[in-house]
């Protein structure tokens, strides 16, 4: 029987926890295959590559952690140490002031920046088990927590927004991912999610068009790709 992404996740991090880098590295490869959307694992797969020596593909981890997560503070951090290690100092430098200001920004009120990070994690933890356990209600109050300590977690809050869709507070969702959207047009699982509820919503040409933009991005995507063969099979 096939592994789920949260058993991969937790075992992955357990054998990092043990400094077995080897095994983590490729439960990790499996994650961000099936789902590469996750910041975490993208952060934790470039730490995995760098302690195998591997610095030029640890940079492309942190990099997408990055552009999932704007605001990931330890991933920026990440970023610029392994540039920094490249002697890519200009860029190390840039990395370095961005983690800066997001750290700034990106505070968690009465927490302290790096503490609020970790709780915030530590809901979306408890989101996902709530999802696999099917409490679809529960999965979004975590969410919803995880988002208020760090707002611009996107990873975390697309996740809130998917789970509202399921929930069928379709309006809850659209608000979500255009927020999401502002923070990172980029993020195209989140993209790919606003096409959903649109499509769920009744607006097709809506649907379409934010899942075209997604191929944009990504021209292999077979999640968006089997989307627009389902927005076919319905239209007249």
């Amino acid at each position: 029987m096939e592994s789920t992404t949260e058993t991969l996740i937790g075992r992955a991090k357990e054998a990092f926890t043990r400094n077995d880098y080897v095994a983590a590295l490729g439960d990790l490869e499996e994650v961000t295959r099936r789902e590469p959307g996750f910041a975490d694992a993208q952060n934790l797969l470039g730490l995995c590559r760098s302690l195998l020596g591997q610095p030029e593909a640890a940079v492309e981890a942190f990099q997408r952690a990055t552009e999932l997560n704007p605001g990931y503070v330890e991933a920026t951090l990440n970023l610029a140490i392994t540039l920094n290690d490249l002697g890519r100092y200009e860029e190390a430098r840039e990395a370095f002031a961005r983690a800066s200001e997001a750290d700034e920004e990106g505070g968690g009120g009465r927490y302290p920046s790096a503490l609020s990070a970790r709780l915030a994690n530590q809901h979306q933890h408890l989101g996902d088990l709530y999802a696999e356990g099917g409490d679809l209600e529960a999965a979004a109050e975590q969410y919803a927590r995880a988002k208020a300590l760090r707002p611009r977690f996107v990873d975390i809050r697309n996740k809130l927004a998917r789970t509202l869709l399921e929930l069928g507070d379709i309006s809850g969702a659209l608000a979500e991912l255009r927020s999401i959207l502002e923070i990172n047009p980029a993020f195209t699982a989140a993209r790919a999610n606003l096409g959903l509820a649109h499509f769920r919503h009744g607006e097709l040409d809506a649907a379409e068009a934010e899942w075209r933009r997604c191929l944009a991005q990504q021209p292999t995507n077979a999640q968006v790709e089997g989307y627009l063969g389902m927005l076919a099979r319905r239209s007249p």
